[in-house]
Order: structure tokens, then C-alpha cells, then sequence
């Protein structure tokens, strides 16, 4: 499956809430991607929560679209990639 990382950038700084109703909404992001064959793996959020990079596999970039289309999350770039790290060298 291929692996991509989605850039977004936000006009606000990202609130996660850390109650129940942040975690209700966070829940719901897995589904909205497997309805799309796309799995969210991991993201980072910068020290202002105003861009994240977020690691996702999925059959393509618009697949990954539509998923953040359902999550209303904006996407400001998608770039295909592949692991790179010292395991590999091993």
C-alpha cells in the first residue's frame, strides 16, 4: 500500500480538547478512512498547532482527499514517500 505524508495548515492553532468530546471526534477520523481503504498511522503537530504532517497508507492521493473531505480536515499537500530509517541498513 502506498505511503503518504498530508500537510495541513490551519488559520487557527489546532485544539485537541483532551476530554471525551476530543476524543469522540478523533475516533471518528479511522473510519471516515477505511471508508476511503485509508489508514492514518501517526501525525505531528508544530509547537504553534498550526500545520501538521500527518502519515497515512492509501490506494492514492484522492482517496486520501476524500478521507479528509469526510474528517473536514484541509489538506495542503500530499506527497508520496516511502520508509527511510536506519533499520533499513541493518
Amino acid at each position: 500500500m502506498p505511503r503518504y505524508v498530508i500537510e495541513r495548515e490551519f488559520p487557527d492553532p489546532l485544539d485537541v480538547p483532551t476530554d471525551e468530546s476530543g476524543a469522540c471526534l478523533y475516533r471518528q477520523i479511522p473510519y471516515h478512512c477505511a471508508d476511503e481503504g485509508v489508514t492514518w498511522l501517526h501525525s505531528y503537530v508544530t509547537p504553534d498547532r498550526k500545520r501538521s504532517f500527518c502519515v497515512f497508507d492509501g490506494p492514492s492521493p484522492d482517496a486520501i482527499r476524500r478521507a479528509a473531505t469526510r474528517s473536514r480536515l484541509p489538506v495542503h499537500a500530499i506527497t508520496h514517500t516511502r520508509v527511510l530509517s536506519p533499520d533499513s541498513y541493518l
